[in-house]
């Protein structure tokens, strides 16, 4: 049997947490593969010799045990091997300022010969589900590296005297990997140290947190992320080499982010209707942009005998905001204008407002 076709059995294995078979099934796939990709297979009877005697999967690949929380014994970090996946669609500037980190991290040795401090740390700010996250990933993937990110449910413990010892834990951990260290919703942690409501070892655990950014060496990359910038203390900012901030998707990044995520679905639909989702979907994040290109195939597919551009078209209205009187002139205008053949009993199928309003909407 050839090692693709073990492929689902070990999916199976894994998912019903049958550690034999999946033992047994990798031992196949490492002997089938042993002459065409020896490091490969090696590196699977690694894995499998070192799980078999105690030891941490990541061994395999240099990596120490996590660190873990001395009161619940959970693991405080959560490691992702760097995979493979395609460049985050951002507005220029930051798409920019990403790449020349990553351009600046490749070079690390001549900025050293030239007495140039590299940068190591990146803040990125911004709404939810912009790309913050994505963009970590990417990183780590581009960079070859594993992306650990912190998990702030076990981190923060009950007893706060030992939450800034888990975050010296994991400081420390990162310190002496090859790592890019992922701290997610960062503001949990680092929030201004002159919030009176505060208590007085939240703002110690700040210091705590402050110390070991400033204490990283150049070979742990530190990337930060915050929903809420504006309640971080002003000094974790200046901790950071690059302060990014991820906008909302431009018209171009929402054309992009379409395309990209419908796939072969491009073809079921107009070139007008891809931009009049585009057009109309100015304050959708970049996540629930992609989400709804998700609904639309699903859509599409259930509903064959429907016009896919009318499921796409009502997928996107169903997003947009739609807050006021002025909002539903404006779409019922737009939806008569780009799509003549529309009656108005589907358009207010459509926007899910009542066909008279949508007759007198795009009479006045």
């Amino acid at each position: 049997m050839k090692a693709y076709e073990l492929i689902p059995k070990l999916i199976r294995a894994a998912l019903a947490e049958d550690k034999k078979s999946l033992e047994s099934i990798s031992l196949m796939i490492g002997r089938s593969i042993k002459k065409e990709h020896p490091n490969i297979a090696s590196e699977i009877m690694q894995i499998i010799a070192g799980n078999n005697v105690g030891a941490d999967v990541f061994r395999s690949i240099d990596l120490s045990p996590a660190p873990i929380d001395k009161e619940s014994r959970s693991q405080l970090l959560k490691i992702e091997e760097a995979l493979e996946i395609e460049q985050p669609i951002l507005e220029k500037e930051v798409e920019k300022q990403l790449l020349d980190f990553v351009k600046e991290r490749k070079i690390l040795g001549r900025f050293l010969e030239e007495d140039i401090v590299p940068p190591n740390s990146i803040l990125l700010y911004g709404k939810p589900g912009v790309g913050k996250t994505y963009a970590a990933k990417w990183l780590a993937s581009v960079l070859k590296m594993p992306l650990v990110t912190v998990d702030l449910a076990t981190s923060i413990s009950s007893y706060l005297g030992r939450t800034g010892q888990n975050i010296k834990s994991i400081f420390d951990f990162a310190k002496t990997q090859d790592v890019v260290l992922f701290l997610d919703e960062l503001d949990a942690i680092a929030k201004r140290r002159d919030d009176k409501a505060d208590l007085g070892e939240l703002k110690r655990l700040v210091n705590v947190l402050l110390k070991e950014l400033e204490d990283c060496p150049i070979n742990c990359i530190i990337i930060g992320a915050t929903n809420h910038p504006e309640i971080l203390d002003t000094a974790v900012w200046r901790r950071f080499d690059r302060a990014i901030e991820v906008p909302l998707p431009g018209k171009l990044q929402r054309l992009e982010l379409i395309k990209r995520t419908l796939g072969k679905w491009n073809t079921q639909l107009k070139d007008s209707t891809i931009q009049f989702i585009a057009e109309n979907s100015d304050l959708v994040s970049a996540a629930d942009l992609c989400k709804m290109c998700e609904h639309i195939k699903r859509q599409i597919l259930l509903n064959e005998g429907v016009g896919p551009d009318i499921i796409a078209v009502k997928e996107c209205c169903r997003l947009a905001q739609l807050k006021n009187k002025e909002d539903k002139v404006r779409i019922c205008r737009l939806l008569k204008s780009n799509f003549s053949k529309l009656s108005i009993r589907e358009i207010a199928e459509i926007t899910n407002i009542p066909s008279a309003s949508v007759s007198r909407y795009i009479k006045e």
